[in-house]
């Protein structure tokens, strides 16, 4: 049976390490024990039912599990989630809310809603000789995408989001994923490759997340740097060269600024 590279479902915890240069997202239901993680500069706690979503697993630190944990993890590349994705504005604030918090306690009912997605998702993965195996996995992966919408709603509520401030904020946040933040981190940049106003681009953010476009590009950032910090092979004046900061000292300002410590306690 010929692997699926894009989407296959583990069993278990590090199958794929999060420092791998492959990009996966990461859907994890716990079955047993707990799970503790960082995530975004916060730290997270599976319990059996939570469902996890991590849409950037570099950016997941001290995984620590109970000898008891059990889990079921569907990995999945960024560019078939987007082809599985529906057609709906909810994806934009679901994307933004599990930055946040990529938890979901899920009732009973869920739970097994989810178990079952799982376990339909890894059946056709593994039905390779299908004549139309794509198709089956792409419409399975999109059902279980619409129940973790729909879970999420039910558990945060709903809130509409025009099909206009959807566009904006995901061709923003898609500048941010490609790393526009490393040259340039003033709201006037992405407002001008947007076609819109600072002002206004701030209050889309605002109204789809509940945070503006400023908090966005500095939590990209920040998590970048840090991220860099950890590796000791890289000086602080190589990291602070890679965002264009203009000197160590406004780097380590920043630094301390957005993260509370300052760069050189990263490497202590």
């Amino acid at each position: 049976m010929e692997e699926n590279k894009e989407i296959f479902v583990a069993h278990r915890l590090g199958e794929i390490k999060t420092d791998s240069d492959e990009e996966y997202l990461a859907h994890m239901l716990c079955l047993e024990g707990t799970c503790k993680y960082r995530f975004n500069r916060q730290d997270f706690e599976l319990h059996a039912g939570d469902l996890s979503i991590i849409r950037k697993r570099k950016m997941i630190e001290k995984i620590v599990a109970s000898d008891d944990f059990r889990c079921r993890i569907i990995y999945v590349k960024p560019e078939f989630v987007t082809l599985c994705t529906p057609q709906s504005n909810y994806g934009t604030k679901g994307q933004l809310a599990l930055f946040l918090n990529p938890v979901m306690h899920l009732n009973r009912e869920q739970q097994d809603i989810c178990l079952r997605d799982f376990e339909l998702l890894e059946q056709r993965i593994n039905d390779t000789s299908h004549r139309f195996y794509r198709e089956t996995v792409i419409n399975a992966m999109r059902m279980a995408i619409l129940d973790f919408f729909d879970f999420h709603a039910r558990i945060y509520g709903e809130n509409d989001i025009t099909t206009q401030n959807a566009s904006i904020m995901n061709r923003f946040l898609k500048m941010l994923e490609d790393g526009a933040y490393r040259e340039h981190r003033e709201v006037t940049y992405y407002a001008d490759c947007l076609c819109v106003t600072s002002k206004y681009l701030s209050e889309v953010s605002k109204k789809v997340s509940g945070y503006g476009a400023n908090y966005w590009i500095n939590n990209y950032t920040i998590l970048d740097i840090t991220r860099l910090l950890r590796d000791k092979s890289l000086s602080l004046v190589q990291i602070s060269d890679m965002f264009g900061f203009s000197s160590m000292a406004y780097f380590s300002r920043y630094v301390q600024q957005y993260s509370g410590i300052k760069p050189s306690d990263y490497r202590e």
